[in-house]
């Protein structure tokens, strides 16, 4: 996402005429609260700041929005924040907003960049992270007592679309004009050796976290101890999630 962020905002900084005097307004959606909750509008940030170090003229003020629902940790995000406001140049605002981004989050036309980052999984041609998760499951029953009407009755199917299809419902809604997608496995991008069951368990309950607690009650502390506690002792991690490959896609949007 990198490249295409940097592009963006190479864009909104050219073109004097769509941004407010003085000011560049970014938002993102689903921050989360770990240690990349910063990492995109810190992206963004910077390349505003080489951008206009490059023509040698004064950054904009940058007032970054940060968004999740009201049940994540933000006072870990907040104390995150910190470094980000010691930054000078530019001057760099922030702020916290709470909520659901199917609601509306901010007053008419006052964010020029929105960010949003998830993993979408092709499920015509990858099984996805949910199979490990369905496995993780099945693990968490046997290790660990969970009621056997309710295990019975998860059904933990999703659906998330290909390349083709996401971009058949950016055109079909029509809110959007489509600037550019790409398409790639994540993993190349990432060191094996940060690939850890306690990271991987933490990464199945950022995504499965409201369906589990749903159907369970809220069991997510134990669920990802049992999960850590099952890839440590069977040294799986790396076999099972090379057998599920993944797809990213990674997509720029503008308003239409």
């Amino acid at each position: 996402m990198k490249s295409l962020i940097e592009g963006v905002i190479v864009e909104l900084c050219s073109n004097a005429g769509t941004l407010q005097p003085r000011k560049i307004v970014i938002a993102d959606l689903g921050c989360s609260s770990g240690p990349n909750a910063l990492a995109l509008v810190s992206i963004a940030v910077n390349a505003i700041h080489a951008h206009y170090l490059q023509f040698q003229q004064p950054s904009p003020e940058v007032s970054v929005l940060l968004n999740d629902l009201p049940e994540n940790d933000f006072n870990t995000v907040v104390k995150s924040l910190v470094t980000l406001r010691q930054s000078n140049n530019p001057v760099v605002l922030t702020g916290i907003t709470p909520g659901s981004f199917y609601e509306r989050l901010f007053t008419s036309e006052s964010v020029h960049l929105i960010c949003s980052s998830n993993t979408y999984i092709g499920s015509q041609r990858y099984e996805s992270d949910a199979t490990l998760m369905d496995r993780s499951c099945c693990i968490t029953h046997r290790l660990w007592c969970i009621d056997k009407e309710k295990f019975d009755s998860f059904y933990g199917l999703m659906h998330e679309p290909s390349l083709k299809e996401l971009r058949e419902i950016i055109q079909e809604e029509g809110s959007f004009s489509i600037r550019e997608m790409r398409e790639h496995d994540p993993r190349t991008d990432i060191n094996k050796t940060l690939s850890t069951p306690g990271i991987f368990a933490g990464f199945l309950r950022s995504l499965f976290e409201p369906v589990i607690v749903q159907h369970f009650g809220y069991v997510m502390d134990e669920f990802v101890r049992t999960v850590e506690r099952r890839y440590i002792l069977e040294g799986s991690l790396q076999e099972e999630r090379a057998k599920c490959p993944y797809a990213m896609l990674v997509v720029s949007l503008a308003k239409a």
